[in-house]
């Protein structure tokens, strides 16, 4: 395998926590913590999720621990604590540790070759694994975390896509949209015989 495989990795891996986290631009502390789905999902709990889960995949599985607690993956810790952000949890340490996660993960990438070994305890028997590994699992984890966050401010406000005006997500009015989800519901109904 060559670098330009770790390079093509890590600009897509770069390029999906710049969506996820742009995903919070222009919310309020409500809009961003508020939980979107009956499990809770949020965007702000998305971001802090990512940013801890970098942190260990490029981080710890390669032997460069960051300097950073994280106390919500305690062994004594609530479930999911990764997920949501309580009230005395500022944004702004959120983000902090974000862009700290995205610093030390661009670090390990950089130093490493993508044939590197690291260990993944969590994994079980699969617990070796390369760089290539690691990037392709985040690349994938994020992307689906950073989808999760589309729908989310969907919800939200109606921004769709991966960044604002995103030139893949055609360009309607509300009410040309509006008719365009009429129509969706409409063949949903006629091919379920509803």
């Amino acid at each position: 395998m060559d670098a330009d495989a770790k390079t093509t990795l890590h600009r897509y891996l770069r390029g999906q926590r710049d969506g996820l986290v742009g995903k919070l631009d222009g919310l309020d502390e409500y809009d961003v913590r508020r939980p979107l789905t009956g499990t809770g999902t949020n965007l702000l709990g998305l971001v802090k999720h990512v940013a801890s889960v970098q942190v260990g995949y490029l981080g710890e599985v390669f032997g460069r621990p960051s300097p950073r607690e994280l106390p919500w993956f305690a062994d004594d810790a609530e479930p999911d604590a990764d997920l949501w952000v309580p009230a005395d949890e500022s944004r702004a340490s959120v983000l902090d540790l974000w862009e700290h996660s995205a610093e030390h993960s661009d670090a390990t990438v950089d130093a490493l070759p993508v044939d590197a070994v690291g260990d993944v305890p969590w994994w079980g028997e699969r617990r070796r694994v390369t760089l290539h590994q690691v990037l392709v699992h985040l690349l994938v984890e994020v992307a689906r975390h950073a989808g999760h966050a589309d729908v989310l401010r969907e919800q939200l406000d109606g921004r769709a896509g991966l960044v604002a005006d995103d030139p893949n997500v055609s360009s309607r009015s509300p009410a040309e949209w509006a008719a365009h989800t009429v129509r969706i519901e409409q063949a949903a109904r006629e091919a379920s015989g509803r």
